[in-house]
């Protein structure tokens, strides 16, 4: 396919924003002071903008030129997306390079980049390369599978209910390939990755919760049937577009798809009597065809025409798919309450919020600390305020869904780190 890149000198007008999250690669610690340098991917020795992270290891949120909004909400050979090099460096710490940022018109990226100590005595690889987005390169077809497992075989591994797991373990290339490194992803964190390489940050909000419920069932299906485990395999999933998603290693992902994400993370799609998640297939629908599967840029017209998320599952997948709940969240300390904590809450549900808020306080010292007395007050919400801020959810000062599971991400992080040190 003829592909037309991106020039600034030829489309002007567009921009997108991009912020570099910046961490320790030993504990995953914010990396304060560490120097940003960007440039165009077509010229890269020609910094055009240079930042600094804050005590959060963030850096300021930079608008960058992009190619025009309608580039990536309909079907064409021209490249919807600007790329851009990254060079990071900080006091006590190698540097490192990002290759193919990829910067969407009117959404915010944010680029993820861990840095490894100067004496660190395992090196890893300084470059980071970002390949081309699935619907604009040319990747493999998926080999077509049945929707649900078949789980009554002896010997075979299946879970006895559906859990959300800690983490999802990568095999970056296809099963065969042995010399593929596997690599150990938070759930979320890799549903937000294989999203933002899968899809378009730009379209509806109701055709990115369609797709990210698609991939998170997807997933799931893989993790209740142990399938690689029982064919022999030391992994959860491939990043193999043959098999299962586009995972990409230190890829940037996009805030539009990460505030969906963590708000439905602990959902898939069933059907009637059917107790796995289904293996909700797809396609592009442009250069793959894929009958009976959903093809995300039909996906993105139904959504542009006010279709809910389900319509559009149900438009591509039948009338019987509906939206499920985990029975379980691993790897967190305790249960969102079923209600949102606001100023005047009390009990022990606060308490543990704040006992968790205080800690990492600690690390994140842009967080204000707070005493852990059981009672939801102004210090309590400024807390809760300033962690939405950092870690980009919409700064209410109320802990929601998804800043309660947030908040127990962040602290088993930290705490998990403290106990190993």
């Amino acid at each position: 396919m003829q592909k037309k890149l991106y020039s600034c000198a030829t489309e002007q007008g567009s921009h997108g924003l991009l912020q570099v999250n910046v961490v320790s690669i030993i504990n995953n610690f914010p990396i304060q002071n560490a120097t940003v340098r960007i440039s165009n991917t077509t010229a890269p020795g020609n910094t055009i903008e240079e930042v600094t992270t804050n005590s959060s290891g963030q850096t300021e949120e930079v608008s960058l030129d992009a190619p025009p909004l309608e580039y990536s909400l309909t079907p064409g050979d021209s490249r919807p997306y600007s790329e851009y090099d990254l060079v990071i460096t900080a006091p006590g710490f190698k540097s490192r390079t990002v290759s193919g940022t990829e910067i969407l018109p009117d959404t915010t990226s944010i680029q993820p980049v861990a840095l490894e100590p100067e004496d660190d005595p395992q090196p890893i690889n300084p470059s980071i390369v970002i390949p081309d987005h699935t619907l604009y390169g040319n990747y493999p077809p998926k080999i077509a599978e049945a929707e649900v497992k078949p789980v009554n075989e002896s010997g075979e591994i299946v879970l006895s209910r559906v859990v959300v797991p800690q983490t999802i373990v990568v095999h970056d290339g296809p099963p065969s390939d042995s010399s593929a490194s596997n690599y150990y992803v938070p759930y979320r964190d890799y549903i937000k990755n294989v999203a933002s390489s899968e899809i378009y940050a730009t379209w509806p909000q109701s055709t990115l919760t369609a797709n990210i419920l698609a991939i998170m069932s997807f997933t799931l299906n893989r993790v209740y049937t142990e399938w690689y485990r029982n064919q022999g395999y030391d992994f959860t999933i491939t990043s193999s577009t043959a098999y299962d998603h586009k995972w990409i290693y230190g890829r940037n992902i996009y805030e539009s798809i990460s505030l969906v994400v963590d708000e439905i993370f602990d959902n898939y799609l069933s059907r009637p009597d059917v107790k796995q998640p289904i293996l909700t297939q797809y396609c592009d629908g442009r250069q793959v065809t894929c009958p009976n599967w959903m093809t995300q840029w039909g996906s993105c017209s139904l959504g542009e025409r006010g279709y809910s998320p389900i319509e559009i599952l149900r438009h591509f997948y039948g009338p019987s798919i509906y939206i499920n709940t985990a029975e379980q969240i691993a790897g967190i300390p305790a249960s969102w309450p079923g209600e949102n904590l606001t100023i005047g809450s009390s009990g022990q549900k606060v308490r543990q919020l704040q006992e968790q808020l205080d800690a990492i306080a600690t690390v994140y010292s842009a967080i204000p600390h707070v005493a852990p007395d059981g009672f939801y007050g102004p210090n309590t919400a400024a807390s809760v305020r300033e962690f939405q801020s950092v870690f980009g959810l919409p700064q209410t000062g109320i802990v929601d869904f998804a800043t309660w599971y947030k908040i127990s991400h962040i602290y088993v992080g930290i705490t998990r780190i403290a106990e190993l040190s």
